[in-house]
């Protein structure tokens, strides 16, 4: 056989080979690709108990109480279409309050209720920092200024 044709050989071995891992790689991910979950998707299509996987949708108006031993919160996150009930042992971020954007982490129990292990709040393009409040950028200066 000549060089030529040991090198083309390889060549196609290669490409198949190639292609091969990226269809595994993509019938591996076929579900998981997707970034969160809404609670809309969670009531259609379901996900089963101890599943891990993130959940994100708004925190319901009314919905957020806190548990006794002081870190343990429950409350409610709809997408406008369901709202599924979720619960969260530890400190939460300084941006997480009802009505606001949330994604949290965690699994589902049993009963239904999401265990979240993590909270990542949301905010939108006019988030301003506590720290900035009242304040503003000045274009010229390029510096921050007090707003009268």
């Amino acid at each position: 056989m000549k060089a030529k044709h040991q090198r083309l050989i390889l060549a196609v071995v290669a490409l198949l080979a190639l292609i091969g891992a990226g269809l595994l790689a993509a019938s591996a991910l076929k579900d998981e690709a997707a970034y969160f979950y809404a609670p809309n998707d969670v009531k259609t299509k379901g996900v089963e108990p101890g599943k891990a996987i993130r959940l994100g949708g708004m925190v319901v108006k009314g919905s957020l109480k806190r548990a006794s031993d002081g870190v343990t919160i429950h409350f409610d996150v709809t997408d406008g279409k369901a709202t599924v009930p979720a619960s969260f042992k530890g400190i939460t971020p300084d941006l997480f309050r009802e009505g606001s954007g949330v994604v949290a982490e965690g699994a589902f129990d049993a009963g239904g209720t999401f265990q979240a292990t993590n909270l990542l709040a949301k905010h939108d393009e006019r988030y301003m920092p506590r720290e900035l409040e009242g304040m503003s950028y000045d274009e010229k200066t390029h510096k921050m200024k007090a707003e009268r």
